[in-house]
């Protein structure tokens, strides 16, 4: 009899345990960027005129919690520049090159989210550090998150970023500070 009751009291003592730690959150998920879908569109604009390009991601992966966006890093691949209006290849090569990008020396550029606040159910905004040129700088954007869950994630960003704050001198004056970026990331 106590050994029967010793147990049923060891029972009771272990599911009484169980059911006060924390259910694990099934949602949680660490998701690879689609690496053929997502993409970084640019304006680069001048005084007379304007050019638009694109600048494909080599790496990347996002934090997802409870279907939010709780983090990621992204590795950018400056080396792969695309000059996307009539001046092509020709204006790539200098944008490229040692006077304005030196992509031999700064192939890479990468943005780390370092905080995530909600502003509304699909929009956040979005706070990290972008390494660009050799310079580490804090930038905060906002994003539209269109769909974030353990099993997809898709948002879009629109906003600018002043280039010579990365030490990107080239042309002040004649060539805007300011690269407008369109930024639309894919992930699962």
């Amino acid at each position: 009899m106590k050994k029967t009751l010793l147990s049923f009291a060891s029972i009771l003592l272990v599911a009484a345990l169980v059911s006060f730690v924390p259910a694990s959150n099934h949602n949680y998920a660490d998701l690879s960027v689609n690496l053929e879908k997502s993409r970084i569109d640019w304006v680069g604009s001048k005084k007379a005129d304007f050019h638009t390009g694109m600048v494909p991601l080599k790496s990347g992966s996002v934090s997802v919690d409870g279907g939010k966006l709780t983090g990621g890093k992204f590795v950018i691949d400056m080396a792969n520049l695309k000059v996307t209006d009539g001046a092509g290849d020709r204006l790539a090569g200098h944008l490229k090159s040692a006077e304005i990008l030196d992509v031999t020396k700064n192939p890479e550029a990468t943005f780390e989210i370092s905080k995530v606040t909600y502003t509304s159910d699909n929009t956040a905004s979005i706070a990290g550090s972008l390494t660009f040129n050799g310079t580490t700088l804090p930038l905060v954007f906002n994003a539209n998150i269109r769909n974030s869950d353990d099993k997809g994630f898709f948002a879009q960003a629109f906003f600018s970023f002043d280039r010579t704050l990365f030490g990107v001198k080239y042309g002040v004056g004649a060539v805007s500070n300011d690269v407008q970026l369109a930024i639309h990331l894919f992930a699962k």
